[in-house]
């Protein structure tokens, strides 16, 4: 019997935890020659959730609950789920039903013909809007050209399924500011990827507002690249070049024409604009510095206040 370890972490999710939990016992009830634990990472829901999955771990010796003594966000759930996982393969999954658990059995079909790493695809359904479905393709495409993994498959989602052996090589990381979905694509061994409609949330409201998504965004950006600061580097270089160049042309042309030089307004707008693209560069330099003061810190990813192991 092959064991496979299933991760969700759970924020606020009293009303998805009990559905999930059945249809993932439905989805294993027609599996043949496999078993599964579930691994509920609890990363500081102020809802029920706790009590509920201690409740259901009483019930069901297959369930386990991780509970962080505060929020740490949803990466770093992830993570705990991983360090603590021991199934042949490790599925990692949202517990809002977004991700459909019957697409389990595909992902351990890809997994048995010899893939190490299954992605997911996500497809949105027509009711999600415009915006959010080429904001995110728009992203992974950015995120792709600007560093060294391919994330324009199987990026947007982390719903996927890794083979044991890639899972003791993620618990050998320790990076502060973690970007799985980089560091799957960034690992390599034999990967595939498998398409889903995403579902619709059965309960409760995503707490995945603009400003976290601003914020994964520039963490997938810095996390796997270092073109933003060739080109700080780069426009600093062109528009000082540019300013020289112009500078001397209106010389030039002031002392052909007789006319004096002047012009405030000219000059301050000059100052602001490059006053701005010194902000920017300073805080490109900025996030790296802050990601190097986080890491060499040291601190732990998570901070464990219950577990159930």
């Amino acid at each position: 019997m092959k064991k496979i370890s299933i991760i969700i972490p759970v924020h606020n999710e009293e009303g998805n935890i009990a559905l999930i939990h059945q249809r993932i016992k439905t989805v294993f009830s027609k599996l043949q020659n496999y078993t599964f634990e579930l691994i509920f990472v609890n990363d500081g829901s102020r809802d029920n959730s706790q009590s509920i999955l201690e409740q259901l771990s009483q019930e069901f010796d297959n369930v386990k609950f991780i509970e962080f003594s505060r929020n740490f966000g949803h990466q770093p759930a992830v993570k705990a789920g991983i360090d603590f996982a021991n199934g042949n393969a490790v599925i990692s999954m949202d517990a809002d039903l977004q991700h459909p658990p019957e697409l389990i059995p595909e992902l351990i079909e890809k997994w048995e013909n010899g893939f190490d790493v299954v992605l997911t695809n996500r497809k949105y359904p027509e009711e999600i809007s415009y915006f959010k479905k080429k904001t995110s393709e728009i992203f992974y495409q950015f995120l792709s050209k600007i560093s060294d993994v391919d994330l324009k498959k199987g990026g947007g989602s982390d719903f996927r399924l890794m083979d044991a052996n890639v899972i003791q090589s993620f618990r050998n990381f320790n990076e502060d500011d973690l970007f799985l979905r980089g560091l799957t694509s960034w690992m390599g061994y034999k990967q595939t990827t498998v398409q889903f409609l995403a579902g619709a949330r059965n309960a409760g409201e995503s707490s995945y507002n603009l400003k976290k998504m601003m914020k994964f965004a520039f963490t997938g950006i810095t996390a796997f690249s270092v073109k933003p600061l060739y080109l700080a580097a780069f426009l600093g270089f062109i528009f000082s070049a540019f300013s020289v160049i112009g500078y001397a042309i209106y010389v030039i042309e002031s002392f052909v024409s007789g006319t004096e030089i002047s012009g405030w307004a000219s000059l301050i707008m000059t100052i602001v604009f490059f006053g701005g693209l010194q902000l920017i560069i300073l805080g490109i330099v900025g996030i790296y510095l802050g990601k190097i003061f986080k890491q060499v810190k040291e601190r732990p990813n998570y901070i464990i206040r219950s577990k159930n192991f």
